[in-house]
C-alpha cells in the first residue's frame, strides 16, 4: 500500500510539472509574437502608480539622450547651458535656480518651508565664551530683542550646559577649543552666510551692560551713520584708549584728543575713525570688507582696529563710539587661561607675547602689501 501511494503521487508530479513547462513555452512564444506585432504600448493607459511612471519616463528620456549624445560625439551636457557672469563653479547652472547667498535661519524638519520663519532677525550678535561666564552672557543676551540673533562661539567644548537659559535652545552654537572671536568670524561669518543682517555684533564675554539696551543702540548708530561702531566704555574701568571713553555729555562722538605725540593726523587712529576690537559693530557693508582684512593665522586680531579706518569713507566720520549706551569692561582674561605653560610662564603670558608678535606682524603685512600696490600702480 505505501509503495503504490509513492508511486503514484510520483507520478501525479511529474504529470503536472511537464503541463506548467509546456503552458511557459506556449506563454512565452504567444508573448513574442504579440510584441512582435505590437509597435509601441502607452504606459499611460497601464493602470501604474504615477510615481513609477514619472520615474520611469526620466529614465528612458535620460537613456534617449545618452544614446543621442553618444551617436553625436556629443560630450554629454545635454542642457547646452554655460552663464559665464554666473557664480564661478555654477556656470553650467540655469540662473534661476542660483542661491548665492546663504544664511542662518533655523529651519523645521517638517511642515511648508514658507512656514518656518515666523520672524526674521535683522541683527546678529556674537559672543566668544567659556561657561564660567554663562551668567555675564545672560545678562547681556538679554538687552537684545527678538531682532536679534544670538550666536556663541565656544572655547572650551561646554555647549549643552547652556540650556538652563531658554534663549540658548534657539541660539546658534559653534564648539571649537581654545579659538578666539577672531578665528571664529573668518571662518564661520562669510559676508555671503550673514548678509541677511544688517549690523554684526562680534563681542568679548566680560561686558557689563547695565546701561545698554540693543535697539536703542541700533537706532542711534542709523541715525549718525554710523558703519564702524561700539558703545562707550566706563573710564573708570579697566584701561581704555581716550578714544573709546564714553562721554557724558552727547549720543555720539567720532574723534579725540589723545595724548601728545600720539596722533600725526586728527582724522587717524587712535584719535578718530577708531575703535577697540573688544566690543565692534559693523553694518553689513562694511563687515564684508573688514573679512577679507582679517589674517587666517592671526587669531587675535591685535591691529585690526588701527586698520578698520582702510573700509569707510569717510572713515573720521563713519567710524564713531556711542556714548548714551555704555558697557563696562570687566577686564576678566578668561580666554588667556586656555593657554599653554612654557618655560615655567603662566599660560596667559604666552598668550599675551602672541597678541604683540601679530601685532607687529599685522602692521608689516599691511605696510608691504600697500607698498608693493603703490609700486605695481607706478610701473603701469
Amino acid at each position: 500500500m505505501g509503495t503504490t501511494y509513492r508511486s503514484g503521487v510520483f507520478r501525479k508530479s511529474n504529470s503536472d510539472g511537464a503541463r506548467i513547462l509546456i503552458t511557459t513555452i506556449i506563454g512565452v512564444i504567444f508573448g513574442f509574437f504579440i510584441g512582435a506585432s505590437i509597435p509601441s504600448v502607452s504606459l499611460t493607459k497601464i493602470n501604474l502608480p504615477s510615481s513609477f511612471i514619472s520615474t520611469l519616463d526620466v529614465a528612458i528620456t535620460d537613456t534617449h539622450r545618452s544614446t543621442r549624445s553618444l551617436e553625436s560625439g556629443e560630450s554629454g551636457n545635454f542642457t547646452k547651458i554655460y552663464v559665464p557672469t554666473n557664480p564661478r563653479g555654477a556656470e553650467s547652472l540655469p540662473p534661476g535656480i542660483i542661491v548665492p547667498e546663504t544664511d542662518l535661519y533655523l529651519r523645521r524638519l517638517w511642515g511648508e518651508p514658507t512656514e518656518d520663519l515666523k520672524k526674521k532677525p535683522k541683527y546678529l550678535v556674537t559672543f566668544t565664551v567659556g561657561l564660567d561666564q554663562r551668567n555675564n552672557i545672560d545678562a547681556a543676551v538679554k538687552k537684545f530683542s527678538e531682532d536679534f540673533m544670538i550666536m556663541l562661539f565656544h572655547y572650551d567644548g561646554q555647549t549643552s550646559e547652556w540650556d538652563q537659559f531658554e534663549w540658548s535652545k534657539s541660539a546658534i552654537h559653534v564648539s571649537i577649543r581654545r579659538q578666539t572671536k577672531w578665528w571664529y568670524a573668518k571662518r564661520f561669518l562669510h559676508p555671503d552666510v550673514i548678509s541677511a543682517f544688517e549690523y554684526i555684533f562680534i563681542w568679548d564675554e566680560d561686558l557689563g551692560v547695565q546701561h545698554f539696551n540693543g535697539d536703542n543702540y541700533i537706532e542711534l548708530v542709523k541715525k549718525h551713520g554710523l558703519e564702524i561702531s561700539q558703545p562707550g566704555l566706563e573710564p573708570n574701568n579697566g584701561l581704555t584708549w581716550e578714544m573709546t571713553k564714553r562721554r557724558g555729555d552727547r549720543e555720539v562722538h567720532t574723534v579725540t584728543d589723545e595724548k601728545p605725540g600720539w596722533c600725526s593726523d586728527p582724522h587717524l587712529p587712535p584719535c578718530a575713525a577708531f575703535v577697540e576690537i573688544m566690543a565692534p559693530v559693523f553694518s553689513r557693508e562694511a563687515w564684508r570688507c573688514v573679512w577679507h582684512m582679517i589674517q587666517n593665522d592671526l587669531v587675535h586680531g591685535w591691529g585690526l582696529d588701527f586698520a578698520l579706518r582702510r573700509c569707510i569713507e569717510p572713515a573720521h566720520k563713519k567710524i564713531g563710539v556711542v556714548d548714551s549706551q555704555w558697557i563696562v569692561h570687566q577686564v576678566i582674561p578668561s580666554l588667556g587661561s586656555q593657554g599653554q605653560s612654557e618655560n615655567g610662564k603662566a599660560p596667559r603670558e604666552g598668550v599675551r607675547a602672541r597678541c604683540r608678535k601679530e601685532w607687529a606682524e599685522f602692521r608689516s603685512r599691511l605696510a608691504n602689501a600697500e607698498t608693493t600696490y603703490l609700486a605695481q600702480s607706478k610701473k603701469e
